[in-house]
């Protein structure tokens, strides 16, 4: 035998809306859990990164860039996301020399610095990345080079050691920020 809730439909909507609006979960990347540290995984060379998720506006395809004359190298030109003219920097080309080559399938970061965003070209995307402090790790190789200076912590996942990239360090940079050859 079915049970009929007596309520009128009217009565039961309204007390879904008070129930939802009580509930307060925030996004995933919004709830923070002691001992845990997410970030936005990526690729630059044989280097896992992750940049923390409040460095990054937002991930994007590589746009068309039109380039800049008198740029450095790495600094792949101009490009229109959304109605707002951003830089694009090749990063690995400004940290390692090594131009990235400019597949349909890259993505770039972008991220808040004075004056504007930027947008980073980076190799390959992988994602929100979730880190635990029992998976905290010397950077050793990772934050080798010029990586010295933008990676200071890492983590160990597995086989792979993730350094965690300041996108923010990068950004006050003043090669950087000068971007004219």
């Amino acid at each position: 035998m079915e049970r009929s809730d007596e309520r009128s439909p009217f009565a039961v909507l309204v007390d879904y809306e008070r129930r939802s609006l009580a509930h307060r979960a925030g996004r995933p990347e919004q709830v923070d859990t002691p001992g845990h540290w997410r970030g936005v995984g990526f690729r630059l060379g044989a280097r896992r990164l992750v940049a923390p998720f409040d460095e990054v506006i937002e991930i994007v395809p590589l746009p068309t860039v039109t380039p800049v004359p008198g740029a450095a190298p790495w600094m792949l030109g101009i490009a229109n996301v959304r109605g707002n003219l951003l830089p694009v920097v090749d990063l690995k080309q400004f940290l390692e020399g090594e131009r990235t080559a400019l597949l349909e399938s890259r993505r770039v970061l972008v991220v808040r610095q004075t004056g504007g965003n930027v947008a980073v070209l980076i190799d390959e995307l992988y994602g929100q990345r979730t880190f635990n402090d029992a998976q905290r790790a010397e950077p050793g190789e990772i934050a080798s080079g010029r990586y010295a200076n933008f990676v200071q912590r890492a983590y160990r996942q597995g086989d792979d050691t993730w350094g965690v990239f300041s996108m923010e360090l990068l950004t006050r940079t003043p090669e950087f920020r000068q971007a004219a050859a």
